[in-house]
């Protein structure tokens, strides 16, 4: 049986329902999965669904450790692995330079990574897998220099890509054992920043959702033409230019009503801005929304728009799709593996105002339209992202790639 801990930053959080399905489907697969949390939820337990209570409890927290465990991971890392330790913290002066800043932030990582390693090693599992290449995939990056630990992660993006020196790339590429990707655009990304010696190990290994849990909606009948934007309320999403949209159909006298889901930094701004356009009577903001309201948002709605300056393949599309939510977004990074533009979805330029208002007001003219690439949406869905299928896909690359190997690695490095 294959026994891996799993790393991610924040578990179970809203924006990463996806992952919460992914290790379910793994464990059901006979994969024994450790989920270990450097933060804790991003909601009280009170607001948890009952799974996500159940996976809250079994899942290791870092930051919610006492004194006395991180006390006791230290002394044990102390005296089983000395030698490592060190080379922890060569790497940590390594990584920053001269930027005090930097040294603190990732001292602050290698401490996480001993809790992590620590964990791993009294659990004897061989293996670490980590979600995201942002800072969990950098303490996964010491957890390896100190413990001699073996990683692998899957890399999403966009966001990494921008910041490659923060999150050091190149350096966790070289030393993972391999790496899932999540489309062919993500993958192109990290060939571009490392050797290619280091090509063979990444591999695609798409998301997915259910399409029996995301099921089509009865179309949806309201005065308004009803809109649904679902993410976090910051810069890259693009929010602002969603309100711009609906600024110049609301001035063709259309008759359009936009609810933003999600919260972020961005929340005070966006209010204003309708406020300033005129449009506030044509948008509602929801604030954070627990996953399982989230089916019920895609039910209530004509069209879903996403229109984000940077994305990696978002899932909050392949639901809305599966759903037959005819969907509109953003000519950028990874979405055109999802949407072919005029037959599963439109897609726009990002930015662009205008063409945005213009493509909803298609919707808006044609029912048939919408009904048309709704029913696409979902054959694309089912066939390229579905969840039981792409998850058997990453458990055979976990078999292919590690199988008695990690146990070989785990017996080398103790």
């Amino acid at each position: 049986m294959l026994r891996i801990a799993y790393l991610i930053s924040r578990y179970p959080a809203i924006s990463h329902t996806f992952i919460l399905r992914e290790i379910r489907e793994l464990r059901r697969l006979g994969v024994d999965i450790y989920p270990v949390s450097v933060n804790p939820p991003d909601r009280p337990v009170s607001e948890l669904s009952e799974e996500e209570r159940i996976e809250a409890a079994t899942t290791v927290c870092l930051k919610s450790m006492t004194p006395t465990q991180m006390a006791g991971a230290l002394w044990r890392t102390l005296t089983a692995h000395p030698a490592g330790l060190l080379a922890g913290l060569q790497l940590a002066f390594r990584l920053s330079g001269t930027d005090t800043k930097a040294i603190t932030k990732r001292l602050f990582y290698l401490a996480e990574a001993v809790l992590t390693g620590d964990f791993v090693r009294r659990e004897k599992l061989p293996h670490v897998h980590v979600h995201f290449a942002t800072p969990a995939a950098t303490v996964a990056l010491f957890v390896k220099e100190v413990f001699g630990i073996p990683f692998s992660m899957t890399v999403h993006g966009p966001d990494e890509f921008y910041d490659v020196g923060t999150h050091h790339l190149p350096e966790k590429i070289a030393a993972a054992s391999f790496i899932c990707t999540i489309g062919s655009f993500c993958r192109s990304q990290l060939m571009k920043l490392s050797a290619p010696e280091h090509w063979s190990k990444i591999e695609v290994s798409p998301l997915g959702v259910d399409p029996q849990l995301f099921r089509p909606r009865p179309v949806y009948k309201d005065e308004h033409f009803r809109i649904l934007c679902l993410g976090r309320l910051v810069p890259a999403k693009g929010q602002a230019v969603l309100l711009d949209a609906v600024r110049l159909l609301a001035r063709h006298g259309r008759s359009v009503h936009a609810t933003f889901a999600g919260d972020g930094p961005d929340r005070q701004r966006l209010e204003t801005m309708a406020l300033e356009y005129g449009v506030a009577n044509h948008v509602t903001f929801l604030g954070a929304v627990n996953p399982e309201s989230v089916r019920d948002l895609y039910a209530a709605t004509d069209a879903f728009v996403l229109p984000s300056f940077a994305e990696g393949i978002p899932v909050v599309l392949m639901e809305a799709m599966a759903m037959e939510v005819p969907c509109v977004t953003t000519v950028v990074n990874g979405i055109p593996e999802l949407i072919t533009s005029g037959e599963s979805g439109i897609l726009v330029a990002p930015s662009d105002a205008p063409q945005l208002a213009a493509a909803i007001e298609s919707l808006i003219a044609d029912p048939a339209l919408r009904q048309s690439l709704g029913k696409a949406g979902r054959r694309k869905v089912t066939a390229s992202y579905d969840l039981t299928r792409n998850v058997a896909r990453l458990h055979n690359i976990f078999r292919r790639r590690l199988g008695g190997s990690a146990n070989s690695e785990l017996r080398r490095a103790a």
